[in-house]
């Protein structure tokens, strides 16, 4: 059996950072999604109850701070650690 070469620090980061990035946005669009599903497909009655009214005022905090924890979690992804510079060959000096 073929063991697989380990995963560098980088390597590790960029895959969690992919995981989290779709998570959210999966819980991002979700939401969105049913938020637009229940005004548009659903019918209320012409005074909004006050439990729609309570659920409406919890998501809209909650969709902000989502799409904002992306936003930073992608705008941190370009500030990528620096490849470290291999090693320079040592010179020799002159040989009489």
């Amino acid at each position: 059996m073929k063991l697989r070469p380990r995963l560098t620090n980088e390597e590790i980061k960029a895959r969690l950072v992919l995981v989290v990035g779709v998570g959210l946005t999966i819980v991002f669009v979700l939401s969105i999604g049913f938020m637009l599903y229940g005004l548009q497909f659903v019918t209320q009655p012409r005074t909004m109850s006050e439990a729609d009214g309570e659920a409406y005022s919890v998501l809209s905090p909650l969709l902000m701070s989502l799409s904002g924890g992306l936003l930073a979690l992608l705008s941190a992804n370009g500030l990528r650690d620096k490849p470290k510079d291999p090693p320079t060959p040592p010179t020799s000096g002159p040989t009489p």
